[in-house]
C-alpha cells in the first residue's frame, strides 16, 4: 500500500478529547475571564465565513490551545479581531476608547498582541512572511492600516505566525478561494456583478485547493534561526519541518472531492480507493482523505489497513483541532473517524463490529474504552 500513515500519539489525542466539549472555554483558567466579555458583544449573533464570530474566536483558541502556546498568544487568538481590521468589519472594542478596559481583562502585553495584530496591515505581514523578508534578527518592518510604518519584534512576528496558521484553517474553504482569489494578493479586478457564482455564500463547501500550502510556509517560517524557539512549534507539517506544495495541496483537494461528489465508478470501490490513496500522498497532514479512506477499507474488508488510515486520520485531527473539510464541525470527523477506528478492531460481530447492513449505520455508537 505504501502510503503515508501517521502513528497515533495518544498524549495528542489526550490533548485533544477534553476540546471536544464545548464548554471547554469556560473551564480554561486563562481565556475563561474574558469570555463573558466578548459573547457579551454579540459574537455569537454575528456571520463569520463557516459560521459565526464565536465559532471562530473558539476554533481559532482551540487551535491554540492545542499546540500549547502561552497565555498571551491563546488570548490573541480569542480576541484577534475585537478591534476589527482591514478584512473583518467586526469591531467589538473601540480602540480609541477601550483599550485600557481590554487590559484590565487580559493584561496589558496580551491587549498590546490584540492591537498590532488589528492594527497591522495583516496583507503586508503574510507577504512578507511568505516572502521570507525578516531581519536576521527576527523583526518585521510594515505598515498599519493606517498606512503608518511599524517595526514587530521577533516575539510578535512568531505570534502573529502562529495565530495566522490557526486563524486561516479554522475558517478557510472554497467560498474564500473564489472570493479572495490568490490572497494575500488583493481581488479587486473581479465584479460581482460579473462572478456572482463565487459570491453565493456558502457555495459548495469545498476544502480550499490552496491555502494548506499557504499555512504550510508560514509554518516553515517560525524555522527562522531568530524565531525557532521563542513558541511551542504546532505539531502540524511534522512540526512544521515538512513542505507541502501547492501543485500538490490542489491535487489532493481535487481527488478527494471528486470521491465526496460521486464523480468515480460506484459499483465497485477500486476506483475511489485509489483517487484517494493517491490524495493521500499528495497531502498526508489533514484527515479527512484518510478518514474516508478508512471507511473505504472497511467497505472492503481491509480491516487492518481501515485501522491505520483511522488512526493517522485522527492524529491529524487531534494536531489541527479545526476541520480542513468545511461541511462539518471538526468534533463531528473526530467523532465519525473514532467509529471507524472502533469498527476496524473490534471482535467479531459484538458491540463496535462494522455493521454489514447499510441501515445499521444509523445506529452506531462509541463504546467505553475506545480510542
Amino acid at each position: 500500500m505504501n502510503l503515508p500513515f501517521h502513528t497515533l500519539d495518544p498524549d495528542q489525542l489526550a490533548r485533544a478529547l477534553p476540546l471536544l466539549d464545548d464548554e471547554w472555554l469556560a473551564r480554561d483558567a486563562d481565556l475563561a475571564p474574558a469570555l463573558p466579555v466578548v459573547l457579551a458583544r454579540g459574537v455569537g449573533q454575528d456571520w463569520h465565513k463557516a459560521g459565526t464570530f464565536r465559532h471562530h474566536l473558539a476554533g481559532v483558541a482551540r487551535s491554540l490551545a492545542l499546540w500549547r502556546q502561552p497565555r498571551d498568544v491563546r488570548l490573541l487568538g480569542l480576541l484577534h479581531s475585537v478591534y476589527g481590521n482591514a478584512f473583518v468589519d467586526l469591531v467589538k472594542f473601540d480602540a480609541a476608547t477601550e483599550r485600557g478596559r481590554l487590559a484590565v481583562l487580559v493584561g496589558e502585553s496580551a491587549e498590546e498582541l490584540v492591537y498590532q495584530f488589528c492594527t497591522a496591515s495583516r496583507r503586508q505581514f503574510t507577504e512578507q512572511a511568505l516572502a521570507g523578508r525578516i531581519e536576521p534578527d527576527g523583526r518585521m518592518h510594515l505598515l498599519t492600516n493606517a498606512g503608518e510604518p511599524v517595526t514587530l519584534e521577533a516575539s510578535t512576528v512568531a505570534a502573529f505566525l502562529v495565530v495566522s496558521m490557526a486563524d486561516t484553517i479554522e475558517q478557510w474553504f472554497s467560498w474564500q478561494d473564489d472570493i479572495y482569489s490568490r490572497f494575500p494578493a488583493p481581488n479587486s479586478h473581479r465584479p460581482q456583478a460579473v462572478h456572482w457564482m463565487a459570491a453565493l455564500w456558502p457555495g459548495p463547501m469545498r476544502p480550499s485547493g490552496r491555502m494548506l500550502h499557504q499555512i504550510n510556509r508560514l509554518g516553515l517560517a517560525l524555522r527562522h534561526p531568530a524565531l525557532k524557539g521563542l513558541l511551542p512549534m504546532p505539531p502540524v507539517f511534522d512540526d512544521c519541518t515538512q513542505s507541502l506544495s501547492a501543485g500538490d495541496d490542489a491535487a489532493a483537494a481535487s481527488l478527494y472531492w471528486s470521491v465526496i461528489q460521486q464523480d468515480q465508478p460506484l459499483v465497485d470501490l477500486d476506483v475511489a480507493t485509489g483517487v484517494l490513496e493517491q490524495a493521500v500522498r499528495c497531502n498526508p497532514w489533514v484527515g479527512e482523505p484518510q478518514m474516508v479512506l478508512a471507511q473505504l477499507y472497511l467497505s472492503a474488508g481491509r480491516r487492518e489497513d481501515a485501522a491505520a488510515a483511522a488512526r493517522s486520520a485522527l492524529q491529524c485531527m487531534a494536531c489541527w483541532g479545526n476541520a480542513w473539510d468545511k461541511r462539518v464541525q471538526w468534533d463531528a470527523w473526530v467523532a465519525w473517524t473514532r467509529i471507524l477506528l472502533q469498527g476496524a478492531t473490534a471482535e467479531g460481530e459484538g458491540q463496535g463490529a462494522w455493521p454489514e447492513r447499510l441501515d445499521k449505520l444509523n445506529n452506531v455508537a462509541l463504546r467505553p474504552g475506545a480510542v
